[in-house]
């Protein structure tokens, strides 16, 4: 059904014309009256979404209503768009007739739309009397916020056969070994792999993992594990795959190596990888894992066939992903033994089971409700059972965040996710709603975490201070979002295939957003056009360069995008101010997301001030620089910029100060252009990356509310901090300095004043001097992580007061220090220290003297390479 849709579609439209009455004087009346007759929708839209195994004849009113308000979407849009230029025509807007015929053609397409409404309204009657499955009304946004986050390793089961796995992936062989684990999906193949890849990954000099997945290519495999190493592949793109194994081998001949490929479908990737593999490296190995026995059986003698969980092992893993370390109410353990048991072994459907029941009351009558649905739909297909149960826990979810989970399925399956992204593409799609005391990137964070809680998405990486960095969806559940995402209309995903074909001009007028994979040159070729398109996201896992004439037809073909993400493509744009196709993108005035890269984009013409939707700004280009001749500190909704070039901001927009920025993320941008009067301006600051020559940056301290700074100087000079005030912002909890030249003894004056502090990344040349001595009373009290990396650091004094929350030291590239203090022994947070590249015998011993003594249990130490 398309309820889900239909509500943001209504959402949406209201917000719109709620903000916009003051500018579209005109249609006035006709918007009201419209208003109103939403209004009365409501009510009808409400009792769909309980009901969502409703009648055929409420699917039926559904979708009428759905494109009902489409079409009155696309009919203000377009007049929106008149509107805004038509005022910028100033004084000479007196002699715009055309204006005043749009505007009456607007009015005329509301009027007929609003008949219709009406005329669907007057049939929900029977629709409303239908009966209510759940009620998810009460779970409100600030709940999702708080919800718990299951952590991705808590896993049960799987301790001895990860013991057996570990037991052959250690033993010698002269030449490389394969082991493959062997199991239907759902059964935990991938988790026990990354148990096993957890556990033994600093025995190997080198370890990689690998996703392989159905749609699998030679020149992918390659560029992924190359990005293990380099992590940055962008100077591969045209290397040939021959060159491309020729770099593997030379990269893995360095030491013993771990190799995990994980989701195998056929053979072909395990002879492509073993052809880049060199061979008589002792005690290597490749492990795979595949839900083909044959598959299995290939490369390997003994396969390891995973085991299905026994009742028991079932119900403690439902047990702990609902009451985390809570023991389950005795008046529902026999109720959830029940449940568990209806698993059938299957660790998936465990977890989404506990997804289910997660968020839900704690009383007989609610976990009834589960162990009915799970009766009724256990059937000969294990898989299938598990799709219902998924259908369960998403019929579930409250309807906004029911639409960020079938979102996720517009990326390619198998693929990480990173959490930034996804949040800034739920917002710009209008998913996120801004609530009280709650920005909406906190609210879309929130809902990325009720999602982990649910199992409905696994995190594969976190952020130094423990946040997620990336999730993976799970292909059943992948491949149910898909399904779904095309039932509700949400995404379309298109692909040309043996039995596939590109959707006609009249189908796409009736698809919202457009999911795209490695076919898009050969799509934007048949000149389509939707004005309904309002997102067009493109996948490519192969390179794909398009030609400026080939990019023009994006614009032109879907004038009302708010999402263009085509970062996986690059463009060979002209980098003169009035190129056609830069023209074409900046009209796209109702953008609000635009991911874009380039090998030859120099310019931000100031033209693009004139998307004055914009949210959000990703640029990727090959140029050192990028000039940013617009004023994005002005442009009312622009609040993230992320480029890998230094930004220049031009000196017209330095002067200006008659607006105070939404700006959020500017990263990275050229320390010379920095001023205090753009600092004043930018004071919503929280997230900023600078580049470039510091040794004149004043004004950090304007930045009240900065919490991330990352800090790259390219100057030789040392960096000046404020000298009234010496240090940095206030609320940083992130800190990353590289070339600033300062003294070790500045390090407490500096930063001593953080209290909020929780990450400081100390990086090449951003301290110098032999020696670092902390003295009793330099304390820094909510220091988690502290990483120091490429230091001349010789002796190091710590007391047991300086670091009283510090969980992780990182050292990388230390080879002169003497010896780690053994006061971090005494830190009853420290749980892991890594020792990356740091040789000295005195070092590593020190380290494992801490290891011996530490008062914290569980501590663990890690040195890599192993050899040392």
């Amino acid at each position: 059904m398309a309820e889900t849709t239909l509500e943001f579609a209504l959402s949406n439209l209201t917000e719109k014309l709620l903000d916009n009455m003051g500018v579209i004087g005109v249609i006035k009346n006709d918007v009201s009256c419209l208003l109103s007759e939403l209004n009365h929708l409501r009510a009808f839209l409400i009792e769909a979404n309980r009901n969502r195994r409703g009648s055929e004849i409420l699917k039926h009113f559904v979708e009428e209503l759905n494109r009902a308000i489409n079409k009155a979407e696309n009919s203000i849009d377009k007049f929106m768009i008149e509107v805004k230029l038509h005022k910028k025509r100033g004084i000479y807007r007196i002699f715009d007739l055309c204006y005043l015929v749009k505007a009456k053609r607007c009015c005329s397409d509301i009027r007929s739309i609003m008949e219709k409404l009406k005329e669907i309204r007057k049939d929900t009657a029977y629709a409303l009397s239908l009966p209510l499955q759940f009620d998810d009304s009460k779970q409100t946004a600030h709940q999702l916020k708080r919800a718990p986050v299951v952590e991705e390793d808590e896993v049960v089961g799987f301790d001895l056969q990860a013991d057996e796995i570990i037991k052959r992936l250690l033993g010698g062989s002269d030449d490389v070994e394969f082991i493959s684990i062997v199991g239907m999906p759902g059964l935990g193949k991938t988790t026990l792999a990354n148990k096993v890849f957890k556990s033994v990954g600093y025995e190997f000099y080198n370890r990689i993992w690998v996703y392989v997945s159905q749609s699998y290519t030679r020149r992918d495999l390659f560029l992924k594990i190359i990005n293990q190493f380099t992590r940055n592949t962008e100077q591969y793109r045209y290397v040939t795959e021959e060159d491309l194994a020729k770099v593997i081998h030379k990269h893995l001949l360095s030491g013993k190596y771990l190799i995990v490929l994980d989701d195998v479908w056929t053979r072909e990737p395990l002879d492509d990888v073993k052809i880049a593999l060199p061979n008589k490296m002792r005690g290597s190995k490749v492990l795979f894992t595949t839900r083909d026995d044959e598959v299995g059986k290939s490369c390997c003698n003994k396969p390891h066939h995973i085991k299905f969980l026994t009742d028991h092992e079932c119900w403690e893993l439902l047990q702990k992903k609902v009451f985390h370390k809570d023991k389950c109410p005795l008046d529902l353990e026999v109720l959830g033994k029940s449940i568990a048991k209806k698993c059938m072994g299957l660790p998936l459907a465990a977890l989404v089971i506990a997804g289910a029941l997660t968020g839900r009351g704690k009383t007989k009558s609610e976990w009834e409700i589960v162990h009915q649905f799970v009766s009724e739909h256990i059937i000969s297909s294990d898989i299938m059972m598990t799709k219902k149960l998924v259908q369960m826990s998403c019929d579930s979810l409250p309807v906004n965040l029911k639409a960020c989970f079938l979102y996720c399925g517009a990326f390619p399956k198998g693929s990480e996710i990173p959490a930034w992204k996804i949040v800034r593409l739920w917002i710009a799609e209008g998913f996120i709603r801004e609530t009280m005391g709650s920005t909406v990137e906190s609210v879309a964070e929130g809902y990325l975490n009720e999602l982990v809680s649910k199992s409905l998405v696994m995190v594969t990486q976190r952020t130094s201070n423990g946040q997620i960095k990336t999730f993976r969806v799970h292909d059943i559940l992948h491949e149910f979002c898909t399904l779904e995402a095309s039932e509700e209309n949400l995404f379309k995903e298109i692909k040309l295939g043996v039995e596939q074909s590109f959707p006609r001009n009249q189908e796409l007028s009736t698809f919202r957003r457009l999911s795209i994979d490695s076919s898009v040159q050969e799509f934007i070729s048949t000149n389509p056009y939707g004005d309904g398109i309002r997102s067009f996201l493109c996948f490519s896992s192969r390179n794909i360069v398009m030609s400026p004439y080939e990019l023009e037809t994006i614009p032109k073909s879907f004038p009302l995008l708010r999402v263009l993400d085509t970062e996986s493509i690059l463009f060979e744009l002209e980098t003169t101010r009035k190129s056609p196709f830069q023209k074409q993108l900046f009209q796209l005035y109702h953008l609000r997301y635009l991911a874009i890269s380039s090998d030859s984009l120099k310019i931000l013409p100031k033209f693009m001030e004139d998307l004055w939707n914009l949210q959000t700004l990703i640029i990727s280009t090959q140029q050192e620089t990028l000039n940013i001749e617009a004023d994005i500190c002005n442009m009312p909704q622009l609040r993230h910029v992320h480029t890998n070039a230094s930004g220049k901001l031009c000196p017209s927009v330095l002067k200006t100060r008659n607006h105070r920025s939404a700006l959020q993320t500017l990263s990275i941008i050229e320390a010379e252009t920095l001023t205090e009067d753009v600092f004043a301006r930018c004071q919503n600051l929280k997230k900023l990356g600078i580049r470039g020559d510091m040794t004149k940056l004043v004004g950090l301290l304007k930045l009240e509310y900065l919490e991330k700074l990352k800090l790259m100087n390219l100057a030789s000079g040392k960096l000046q901090l404020d000298s009234e005030n010496y240090g940095f912002p206030r609320r940083l909890k992130q800190l990353t300095l590289s070339g600033t030249w300062l003294d070790w003894e500045e390090i407490h004056r500096a930063v001593g004043h953080l209290e909020l502090l929780e990450v400081l990344k100390v990086k090449e040349n951003a301290f110098k001097g032999h020696s670092w001595e902390l003295e009793k009373d330099y304390v820094f009290p909510y220091l988690k992580v502290l990483c120091i990396e490429s230091s001349e650091l010789v002796c190091w004094k710590v007391c047991d007061e300086n670091f009283p929350s510090l969980e992780w030291l990182v050292l990388r590239n230390i080879n002169k220090l003497e010896e780690i203090p053994i006061n971090f022994a005494n830190i009853t947070n420290l749980k892991m220290m890594d020792l990356v590249d740091t040789t000295a015998e005195s070092t590593i011993k020190s380290a494992q003297e801490i290891e011996s003594q530490s008062v914290c249990t569980g501590f663990k130490l890690t040195i890599f390479p192993p050899d040392t």
